[in-house]
C-alpha cells in the first residue's frame, strides 16, 4: 500500500512545503496529489534537475557527430583559453569528466551573485587531476550548457525541443533561466511542470525510446545511468554517497535520481516501471533535502517498487489526501492581540528602520520601511505577492501577543520567509525573521525590536 499522510505529516513536521507528488507504475498513477496554486501542470524552478537535462543534450549532440564526450573542454571554448595560461589539468579535462563531476575543480567556480560564470571554469586554478575525485561542480553543467549553444547556435531549450521534448509532449512553456553571460544555466535553471518531469522519467525507463521511435542515443543513455564516478565522500546523506552516472544520480535501492535544491526529486527504475516525481520548498528545515529525499524514498519509492513487482499496479491500494495543506504556524484565536500603527527601530543595527502594522485577530497586513509588505490571514492560506513575486502566507497566533507568519514565494526563485512578532508587556514589539533561499536577500534575516510612534 502506498500511504502518503506520513510522508505529509513528517514534511509539516519539518515546515517543508510539498508542491506536488505523483508516483507511476507502468501505465498507472497510484498517487497523484498537489498542494492549492501548484499542480502537476503548473512550471516552477527545478534547480540541479537541470543538468540532467543538460546531459542529454551534450549525449545527443556526440551521437550526431558534432562533439566527442572524449573531447577536451578547452578545444571547445579557444576564445577562453587562447592567449591565457591554461593549467595543465584543466586542458587534460573532458567533456566526460564534467558529465560525472571528476573535474579538475574542487567546487562550483562561479560566485551566484557575481558574472563571469563561464570565464571563471577556466580562469579558477583547478586543484586536482580530473579523473581522480568526484566534486560536485554546478559550473561544470553551465559550462556544458554553453557548449550545446554554442555548438547550436540557439538556445538549450530549442536544440531539445524538436528532438526530446515536442516528441514526449513537454509544455511549450519549458525554458532555461540564463546566466550572467547570457546562456541557459543548464545546472540550475530549469524551469518546467512536474509533469514535464513525469514524461521525461517515462522516457528514461522506457530506454530513449517513446512511441516506437528512438530519442535518446542508447549508448550515452546505458553509460548515463551505470556508475561513472564515486561519490562517497559527499556528506548529503546515503542517496548521494552510491554511485554517479552522467548527471544523474544512482542511489543504493536502484535506478536513477534526479535532485534538484528544495527537494526536486526524480526517480526511475527502469526494471520495475516505476516513476516518482516530488515537487517542494524544503529550504526552511535544516538538511530538508536530504531529509525529504529519505522520506521519499522510504515512503514512496520503496513501496512503489514493492506495488511493482507484486503485479498490484493495476488495482493498487493507496492512501492518499485530496491536496498538500501548506505548512502553517500553530494557531489559537484566542492569543490574537491587535498590533495597529507606526512602530520605530530601538535596535538600528538590525532590521528596518520602521513597521507599519495593520493586524487584528483574524489577519491584515506587515509592511516595512525598507519595501516589503505582506498580507496574511490567520483563517486560511492567502495567495498573493511579496516583492512582487507569487505567494502563499499562512499565520497563526502561536502564543498570546505572539503572531507567527509563514510565506512561501514561487517566482524564479523558491524561498521560504518566517516572521514573529511578540509583544512584550513593556509594549515593545520584538521581531524574528527568517529568510531561506540561493539568492534571498540577507535583510530578510533578523532580530530587532520596535516601539511605537503611532
Amino acid at each position: 500500500m502506498i500511504d502518503l499522510h506520513p510522508l505529509v505529516e513528517r514534511a509539516a513536521a519539518l515546515d517543508i512545503a510539498l508542491h506536488t507528488v505523483d508516483v507511476r507504475v507502468g501505465d498507472d498513477r497510484p498517487v497523484s496529489a498537489t498542494a492549492p496554486t501548484r499542480g502537476h501542470d503548473v512550471p516552477q524552478r527545478m534547480y540541479s534537475v537541470s543538468k540532467t537535462v543538460t546531459g542529454l543534450a551534450v549525449g545527443l549532440l556526440a551521437a550526431e557527430g558534432r562533439l566527442s564526450l572524449d573531447d577536451p573542454v578547452a578545444k571547445h571554448f579557444p576564445d577562453l583559453v587562447d592567449g591565457h595560461p591554461t593549467h595543465p589539468w584543466l586542458e587534460a579535462t573532458t567533456l566526460r569528466h564534467m558529465l560525472a563531476m571528476v573535474g579538475p575543480h574542487r567546487s562550483t567556480t562561479y560566485k551566484v551573485r557575481e558574472g563571469g560564470w563561464l570565464e571563471s571554469y577556466f580562469r579558477v586554478e583547478p586543484t586536482h587531476p580530473p579523473g581522480t575525485l568526484f566534486t560536485y561542480d554546478t559550473s561544470a553543467s553551465y559550462t556544458l550548457a554553453a557548449l550545446v549553444e554554442r555548438t547550436t547556435g540557439g538556445s538549450l531549450a530549442e536544440y531539445l525541443r524538436p528532438r526530446v521534448l515536442d516528441p514526449i509532449g513537454a509544455s511549450p512553456g519549458l525554458y532555461f533561466l540564463p546566466g550572467p553571460d547570457g546562456f541557459s544555466h543548464g545546472g540550475s535553471g530549469l524551469i518546467c511542470t512536474p509533469d514535464d518531469l513525469a514524461r521525461l522519467a517515462r522516457l528514461l525507463n522506457d530506454g530513449g525510446v517513446h512511441d516506437g521511435a528512438r530519442l535518446l542515443p542508447a549508448d550515452y543513455l546505458a553509460a548515463a545511468t551505470t556508475p561513472q564516478s564515486h561519490p562517497a565522500t559527499q556528506t548529503w546523506g546515503g542517496p548521494f554517497r552510491t554511485a554517479y552516472g552522467y548527471q544523474l544520480w544512482l542511489p543504493p535501492v536502484g535506478g536513477w535520481l534526479m535532485f534538484g535544491l528544495g527537494g526536486q526529486i526524480v526517480y526511475g527504475d527502469p526494471e520495475l516501471q516505476v516513476a516518482v516525481v516530488v515537487t517542494a520548498d524544503s529550504q526552511a528545515a535544516a538538511s530538508g533535502d536530504q531529509k525529504l529525499l529519505d522520506l521519499v524514498l522510504e515512503r514512496l519509492v520503496g513501496p512503489a517498487r514493492e506495488l511493482a513487482r507484486s503485479g498490484g499496479a493495476r488495482t493498487p491500494a493507496t492512501a492518499a489526501p485530496a491536496d498538500l495543506a501548506w505548512p502553517a504556524p500553530r494557531h489559537d484565536a484566542g492569543h490574537a492581540r491587535p498590533m495597529a500603527g507606526s512602530w520605530a527601530t530601538c535596535t538600528p543595527e538590525a532590521g528596518p528602520a520602521g513597521l507599519t502594522l495593520a493586524v487584528e485577530g483574524d489577519g491584515g497586513t506587515v509592511a516595512s520601511s525598507d519595501g516589503w509588505s505582506i498580507a496574511l490571514d490567520t483563517t486560511r492560506p492567502l495567495t498573493t505577492r511579496i516583492g512582487g513575486e507569487p505567494a502563499v502566507v499562512t499565520a497563526g497566533w502561536s502564543s498570546p501577543g505572539t503572531l507567527d507568519v509563514r510565506a512561501g514565494t514561487h517566482g524564479d526563485e523558491l524561498a521560504t520567509l518566517r516572521l514573529r512578532l511578540a509583544l512584550a508587556d513593556d509594549g515593545t514589539l520584538a521581531v524574528q525573521s527568517q529568510g531561506f533561499g540561493e539568492t534571498l536577500d540577507p535583510r530578510w534575516t533578523f532580530h530587532a525590536a520596535y516601539a511605537r510612534t503611532a
